[in-house]
């Protein structure tokens, strides 16, 4: 449907639909972190004991094996890939695969800064995955799971051999919480709190296989380490840092909110059911734009599209013969009226990204607010055309 000039009578009660930090759960509250410990020591036997639940209860909704040590890290999930790249890098040669803004960042690490002359490079623009049967896995591969700017994820792991001789590492920030991560294909598994579950931004959490905890003690990089980034120490482990003992100093009311989230996630039926709030809100767009005459996906092959950012761009023909400048303000004008409304905040699709909108459909967001928000999307369309015309 093109949509029309009559706005909607029904709006969604949660306008929130930012890719990040995202919505925070459905019933949340600031009286429902009354527990946290403020003013106390992260490291005090209570500041202790809250990060370790935080490490537990992640391993329990997230189906991490019992092997695979879990750490909370600075610098939300840039650090913990920050921290896996510089710790683990250099030992083999490396695949880089990269198909949006996030993953080209990691390219762009590791060969300019890491200086790792024997990086082989995938790339794929917006909307497409690169040639995973490319890969050679007796490298160690870096990949983003979920691509939060382009709505392009893997679609599965069986693109990865259980026998492969390098690691994997894997930047699964838009995935965690909302999709299948098959861990036994993972070595390194890297998130931030801000995304599926609603967290505070700040921290990071990563997740080591024994592989990789092997590579950490067999392999001294070429490159002086920050402190920020260690994980061992004379050779070993530093086990403290995957038992609450954190690098550097944690909010406890940020890890008092990340509890609340994963207790809620427990409560709702856990991982299942938040893959499944997830995939029925992105079929609820589906729907949509199968019947739209102006709006279409970003991914190419729908076995790619994301369930929790979801791309899309617009299809009207009279939009896309304007130039990529005047699109990109079409889209922005779109975006903006729909938060004058109230109707839905921050949209607009990633600055690096194709013009376009991109609507946060993760396991926070209620599936009939993403109802309600498609027949404002069309009313938003319609309205800025008509402006659009009315300017020419």
């Amino acid at each position: 449907m093109t949509g029309s000039l009559s706005k909607p009578a029904v709006r969604p009660a949660n306008p929130q639909f930012s890719s990040g930090p995202c919505s925070k759960r459905p019933g949340w509250s600031l009286q429902g972190l009354a527990d946290a410990p403020l003013g106390r020591s992260h490291r005090a036997k209570i500041g202790k004991s809250k990060l370790a639940e935080a490490i537990d209860l992640t391993r329990s909704v997230l189906n991490v094996p019992a092997d695979y040590r879990i750490g909370i890290v600075p610098a939300s999930d840039t650090g913990a890939v920050e921290m896996a790249l510089w710790s683990l890098l250099g030992a083999r040669p490396v695949d880089m695969l990269a198909w949006e803004s996030f993953g080209s960042g990691w390219v762009s690490d590791v060969v300019k800064q890491l200086r790792l002359g024997d990086a082989r490079v995938f790339e794929a623009p917006y909307g497409e995955l690169p040639d995973l049967s490319a890969v050679n896995f007796d490298h160690d591969v870096v990949f983003t799971w979920n691509g939060t700017t382009s709505g392009v994820r893997v679609p599965d792991a069986q693109w990865i051999p259980a026998d492969r001789q390098g690691l994997t590492i894997c930047d699964a920030t838009s995935a965690a919480f909302a999709q299948n991560l098959d861990f036994a294909k993972l070595d390194v598994v890297t998130f931030s709190w801000q995304k599926v579950l609603g967290g505070e931004g700040g921290h990071g959490v990563i997740i080591l296989s024994p592989r990789a905890v092997e590579r950490l003690e067999s392999h001294t990089p070429a490159w002086p380490m920050p402190k920020i980034f260690r994980m061992t120490k004379g050779g070993k482990l530093i086990e403290g840092i995957f038992k609450g003992e954190t690098i550097n100093t944690p909010s406890m009311l940020c890890v008092e909110d990340y509890l609340d989230a994963l207790k809620w996630a427990q409560s709702i039926g856990g991982l299942p059911a938040l893959m499944a709030r997830a995939d029925a809100s992105l079929k609820v767009v589906e729907d949509w734009v199968a019947a739209s005459s102006w709006a279409g996906f970003l991914p190419v092959d729908p076995a790619t599209r994301s369930n929790t950012s979801v791309c899309l761009k617009v299809t009207d023909p009279e939009i896309t013969a304007l130039a990529d400048a005047e699109q990109a303000a079409f889209t922005k004008s779109l975006a903006s009226l729909l938060e004058a409304e109230g109707v839905a905040y921050d949209i607009g699709s990633y600055r690096d990204a194709p013009a376009g909108l991109r609507i946060w459909t993760g396991a926070t967001v209620e599936t009939s607010d993403v109802a309600a928000l498609t027949d404002w999307l069309d009313w938003a369309f319609a309205q800025t055309k008509a402006q659009l015309s009315r300017a020419a």
